[in-house]
């Protein structure tokens, strides 16, 4: 009977054990195709990093920077929700003239940029600043259409939006 339950403890070990070796395998591949995605997306609106300048400086296309500034704006608040997802696909899509797929990776890359600032509220105050380097006259319009596309889908803005709408038009210069 003790080498029965002996057996019995070894076969449940392994079996906990591959069990947390097969999960971390997993979670490895998923996180290797979440960077995969992110470098895809920064290769297919030709973002690339330059050593020595944080990403933020790097971007030169207004496209990428007003979805940045979108996906930190969604995300000031709480959690996102499905429907506001969607829209702001829909807004991108809509305002940028961009193709659905396009619209997606610009929420990948857009996401990366908003964790490189370290959180979404410091993201809306740099990529709006970079966005006014970049374009200060045609990208206010756009950048305004997806916020508002995302803000229809909510229930409103929240107090850190409006704050970040303040700081995006002190960015632009509007008084």
């Amino acid at each position: 009977m003790p080498i029965v339950l002996a057996l019995l403890g070894i076969l449940t070990a392994a079996a906990f054990w591959i069990y947390r070796i097969r999960g971390a395998a997993q979670a490895a591949e998923e996180l290797a195709d979440v960077a995969n995605d992110v470098r895809l997306a920064a290769r297919r609106f030709g973002f690339k990093r330059r050593s020595g300048q944080n990403a933020i400086d790097s971007i030169d296309e207004p496209q990428v920077a007003v979805a940045a500034i979108a996906v930190a704006f969604l995300e000031l608040d709480e959690l996102p929700t499905r429907d506001q997802q969607i829209a702001l696909g829909r807004g991108l899509q809509h305002e940028l003239r961009v193709s659905l797929g396009d619209a997606e990776e610009l929420m990948i890359l857009g996401r990366w940029l908003m964790k490189e600032c370290g959180s979404a509220e410091q993201a809306v105050t740099r990529l709006g600043r970079r966005l006014y380097k970049l374009d200060p006259k045609a990208s206010f319009q756009p950048l305004m259409g997806v916020v508002k596309e995302v803000a229809s889908a909510g229930a409103g803005l929240s107090a850190k939006q409006n704050q970040a709408l303040d700081d995006l038009r002190r960015a632009f210069r509007i008084t």
